[in-house]
């Protein structure tokens, strides 16, 4: 690892001019290629205090051993000089998009005497017209054999054709009028070329033209009486709207423009693009890359610009490129697009109408992208035995975390305060072993006391567990901080197993049903599931210092000190360990960093989908709901009986009696509830500001009232404000 200070450049060394610059490691390769408008300036902000990096830059000045750097004119010179050194050097630091697949084109050649329409993939060849890319080789066949109708250009290969040449005879597709066949002369070189520079134009989205002038000839081939003439023609225009339905409509005719979406979390970023010509999208591509130095969007979306266009001249750029963030500075890289284009480029972003719905469809697609890359990557078994392996390096473990359990805290600015707990094993979720929470021990926000409550009665329940099964030594009993408050140790019935809804899903303890998916939790050998069974290698909880220490000092308490436990914070993506003044740092590269974070992010989503639904059963309550004995099968009934609540509560409870199904007991015990309970407000219809009575036949609550509840803020803002 080398001191920046010792490659540093002396002071006045630097031009204050625009230019790139290339840092270099022990070996002479460059590692990261950038540009800056003034190179003192950025090649400063690298020889700061190291403290003062962030890790990914860190990482970078420390591998490199010196820096060297190339005056420009402008801006838009460095730009194009920087294009050209990544795509030479190929530096690890930088950002390099991939290729999730090879796309294919459809490809005219007209640099060839008698052009022909191919399906093309790789490197672009000059004098090659592309359409595309597509997501199928097979969609652009469909399409060719459409148009193969009205522009019969050559689709043979080069020997097919001079075969043909060679014994006059024509192919399959000259005999049915699908190819002109020139390799037998039915037509002259040039009318052949003009043929498929008209299938070009009609691909690039100049379809009026030919649409109206076949509409003419059929019209007036049926006033000639030339009425099969007419047919074929009629035939020739469903043949090209057929076509042109296979890409629908998006934007306004003739609008040519492509649209660029990121989708990115801390360590990726996944890009897609929708290339629209003629206001109908004729391609889509996207990418992945690794964020490898620490990036904002708008530098993502200048990479994404410099490999898309950095081979492309002419209407290959478009005269309008939606982007989800502008680069910064933007003039250089709008001035670049211009001068590949030839004319003016519009580089911003969709604020309304058509496009930026579009632009909308397109961010999911990235969205899409990131997520299908990641599960591919989680899906192979040698990178997830290369995680765990990492993983059990960086902390220094005996051995691999095979089982991995994660914990995280979610409340409503202090409201419905619960946790998850999910399990990962072999570096896989394993569903069925999911748990959920609810913080009771106290009121109010404190993730760290909620952390520890959390974690002690989740092991508090696997030491009752152990000890039923009789895996305790002689002579060995459990602590008393490992019994249960009242001074036994946790029964069956105890509330972690309650709270979490194990009890209540056959100790599955899920959100919905949709969670389960690995099948049955394992049984004891009286058939009642394992809640809490098996310990894990590795806990990891959501959060740094504070959160850590407090799942550590649970376990010590409970005298456990074979289990492992680690934090990570999401802020910088530091890996926090108990008793440890600084955070262990993954490479960025790493597949173990990438493991944690996956199980950190399933935690925080499987706590906050519980949180929510938590929520939305507190607004939906009512005053049957704490009717002990009443379910919701006799809460409808008598709801459908009485008309309301508010009939029900001046029921008598002879009255109440001769509902089906009730009791007088039970009876008794609804009227002695709804007598506490304070009468609710009366329901808002939100929408038109009217007053609802309860006797409309909705349930009366004690909560807000029916229909939308009422809490602080926007939909928008309480999600913000959800934890």
């Amino acid at each position: 690892m080398a001191d920046p200070s010792s490659y540093r450049p002396r002071p006045g060394e630097i031009p204050d001019s625009p230019g790139v610059y290339r840092f270099r490691d022990e070996h002479r390769r460059v590692i990261y290629v950038g540009k800056a408008k003034s190179l003192r300036q950025r090649l400063a902000n690298y020889f700061q205090d190291l403290a003062h990096l962030h890790p990914r830059t860190r990482t970078m000045v420390t591998t490199a051993a010196s820096v060297e750097w190339t005056v420009v004119s402008t801006e838009v010179e460095a730009l194009q000089l920087e294009y050209s050194w990544i795509k030479e050097y190929d530096p690890r630091f930088n950002v390099k998009y991939r290729d999730d697949k090879s796309y294919p084109y459809l490809a005219v050649t007209m640099n060839e005497e008698f052009p022909r329409v191919q399906v093309m993939r790789g490197q672009k060849k000059k004098g090659v017209r592309y359409f595309g890319p597509y997501g199928h080789a097979w969609a652009i066949r469909d399409t060719v054999d459409l148009l193969l109708r009205v522009f019969p250009v050559r689709t043979c290969s080069a020997g097919v054709f001079k075969n043909a040449a060679r014994t006059g005879r024509p192919c399959l597709l000259g005999y049915i009028g699908k190819c002109s066949a020139p390799c037998v002369g039915r037509i002259t070189p040039d009318d052949h070329w003009d043929l498929a520079d008209e299938f070009c134009d009609f691909m690039a989205g100049r379809t009026g033209t030919y649409l109206r002038r076949l509409e003419r000839q059929m019209a007036e081939a049926a006033e000639d009486m030339e009425y099969e003439r007419a047919a074929r023609l009629r035939d020739d225009i469903g043949a090209l709207k057929k076509a042109m339905e296979k890409s629908a409509v998006v934007l306004a005719d003739a609008t040519d423009a492509d649209l660029i979406a990121v989708a990115e979390d801390e360590l990726e970023a996944a890009v897609q693009i929708f290339h629209v010509r003629g206001g109908r999208v004729r391609g889509q591509r996207g990418w992945v890359t690794d964020k490898v130095e620490e990036i904002t969007t708008g530098a993502l979306v200048e990479h994404a610009l410099q490999q898309l266009y950095g081979e492309e001249r002419g209407d290959a750029v478009p005269k309008e490129v939606l982007v989800p963030a502008l680069p910064d500075p933007v003039e250089p890289v709008q001035q670049w697009l211009a001068e590949r284009r030839g004319s003016g480029v519009s580089l911003r972003i969709p604020q309304r109408g058509d496009k930026k719905a579009l632009m909308e469809t397109v961010q999911r697609n990235a969205q899409q992208a990131l997520v299908l890359h990641k599960t591919k990557r989680a899906s192979d078994l040698t990178t997830r035995s290369r995680a765990l392996e990492e993983i059990a390096e960086a902390l220094d473990l005996d051995s691999a975390p095979l089982r991995i359990e994660c914990y995280d805290i979610s409340h409503l600015q202090g409201d419905d305060v619960v946790a998850s707990m999910v399990v990962f094993e072999d570096g896989l979720a394993r569903k069925s072993e999911y748990r959920r929470f609810q913080i009771k021990g106290f009121e109010g926000q404190d993730d760290v006391r909620s952390m520890h409550e959390v974690i002690t009665r989740r092991f508090r329940r696997y030491l009752a567990e152990k000890e039923k099964t009789g895996e305790w030594a002689d002579g060995e009993a459990l602590t008393d901080d490992a019994r249960h408050p009242n001074g036994d140790a946790a029964p069956d019935g105890d509330a972690a197993a309650s709270d979490d809804g194990a009890a209540r899903t056959g100790g599955r303890g899920l959100t919905d049903g949709q969670e389960l998916t690995d099948g049955p939790a394992p049984k004891d050998d009286d058939g009642r599931p394992k809640r809490f069974a098996y310990p894990p290698q590795l806990v990891v909880v959501d959060g740094g210092q504070p959160q850590v220490a407090a799942a550590q000092r649970a376990l010590d308490e409970l005298g456990i000190d074979d289990i492992a436990v680690c934090g990570l914070a999401k802020r910088l993506e530091e890996v926090w360990l108990p008793r440890e003044d600084d955070p262990v740092v993954l490479p960025r590269t790493s597949e173990g960093l990438y493991l944690l974070q996956r199980v950190r992010d399933e935690a925080h989503r499987f706590a906050i989908t519980y949180q929510r639904a938590k929520r939305a059963k507190r607004f939906r309550a009512g005053p049957l709901d704490d009717v002990p004995g009443l379910g919701e099968t006799r809460k409808q009934a008598l709801i459908k009986h009485f008309g309301s609540v508010k009939k029900l509560r001046s029921a008598t409870i002879d009255q109440i009696c001769e509902v089906p199904g009730i009791g007088r007991k039970t009876a008794e015990t609804v009227a002695v509830a709804l007598a506490r309970a304070t009468p609710a407000a009366p329901a808002v219809n939100t929408a038109t500001g009217e007053i609802m009575d309860d006797d409309d036949g909705a349930p009366e609550t004690t909560a807000d009232a029916p229909g939308e509840p009422v809490s602080a803020g926007t939909p928008d803002e309480r999600r913000g404000q959800e934890r």
